[in-house]
């Protein structure tokens, strides 16, 4: 079968692939049929993503459609659309035991460490597949993305009665604000980008938007809107150190900040600042199996209208030649959507 590998930094190419084997005790074989592009698989496109390993076969964010089951496999059957959980946890090591496997000491990740989804077909454990039948591979594909900003709004612990600073319009800042939203607390987002602005304002209702300039009027329209003081929650969804430095500086006093974007490079913590605020610092990894089925749920009761995500689709075939544009901030790429119905 053809499969779409990443050889190295921007260099795509489709290669023949062994065909998937049945599947063993425990395992699914599934057809992949939708496969979102994320801020990751950018990363790793570009050779910026720390945890990316090469030759690799990308994609993580899947909607699929479950063709054979192997024994023992009771949470789904063939025929079973389902969305992707893409970390594969050992189940034994310190996290795992703790019922943290988005954290495993020996985690992979679908895409990144190992082989992924812009295939056909592949084998994968049952128990990372969510079923949910009603919803579109569209939307199977957009759980995963969701899930990020779910467990990352999870971390903060909002309260209804604070305000919420989501920093970055990006995908990974859109699903953040989705459940900040739902946490009923005042909230906003920042970011450069006008236009990621405006989609935020036209298209997700969002109540608050600010755009920065990276001087200090910055700090003084987030207080305007914070009601005359800064943020006890900012979640950092930039993925960009130095943007991540400033984040910091946003945070109210006795506030969170909630790490969320992934960078290789050391972020660095001004003390004085830290230490009179007295912040607490949180990292947010992956997600939990929980995340998924809350998400799932939310879609089908229209609590998330996953309508205004996907703003680009590309066909399997196109994704070497049309990858690059996505990559471009004036494409304006809100979620791009990769169709493998022709894949073969």
């Amino acid at each position: 079968m053809r499969a779409l590998q990443l050889e190295k930094p921007r260099e795509f190419r489709f290669i023949d692939a062994s065909e998937a084997q049945p599947p063993g005790p425990g395992e699914a074989l599934v057809r992949v049929r939708k496969v979102g592009v994320c801020g990751t698989d950018i990363s790793g496109y570009l050779g910026k993503m720390p945890f990316f390993s090469y030759p690799r076969i990308p994609g993580h964010e899947l909607g699929v459609e479950v063709l054979a089951v192997g024994t023992g496999v009771t949470n789904v059957k063939p025929g079973d659309t389902c969305s992707v959980e893409p970390y594969i946890n050992c189940e034994t090591c310190f996290s795992c035991l703790r019922k943290r496997g988005n954290c495993c000491e020996s985690l992979t990740v679908l895409g990144v460490h190992i082989d992924g989804g812009l295939r056909p077909r592949f084998v994968l454990p049952a128990r990372k597949l969510h079923p949910a039948q009603g919803l579109s591979f569209e939307q199977l594909a957009l759980v995963e993305t969701l899930a990020i900003g779910c467990h990352a709004v999870d971390r903060a612990s909002i309260a209804p009665d604070e305000f919420a600073l989501v920093v970055g319009a990006g995908p990974i800042g859109l699903s953040a604000l989705e459940f900040v939203r739902l946490t009923g607390c005042r909230y906003g987002v920042l970011d450069v980008n006008e236009k990621r602005l405006a989609f935020c304002r036209d298209r997700m209702g969002i109540p608050t938007t600010i755009q920065a300039t990276g001087g200090a009027e910055d700090i003084d329209a987030i207080k305007s809107a914070a009601g005359g003081h800064l943020p006890t929650v900012v979640i950092d969804a930039t993925g960009h150190p130095r943007a991540m430095e400033r984040s910091l500086e946003f945070v109210g006093f006795t506030g969170r900040m909630v790490y969320v974007g992934i960078v290789p490079d050391p972020i660095a913590v001004p003390d004085p600042l830290f230490h009179r605020r007295e912040m607490t610092l949180l990292g947010s990894r992956n997600a939990l199996p929980g995340d998924f089925r809350r998400i799932i749920d939310l879609i089908r009761g229209g609590q998330i209208d996953t309508r205004p995500w996907i703003s680009h689709r590309l066909e399997f075939a196109d994704v070497p030649n049309q990858f690059e544009a996505l990559t471009r901030p004036e494409t304006g790429v809100i979620k791009a959507m990769i169709d493998l119905d022709s894949a073969d």
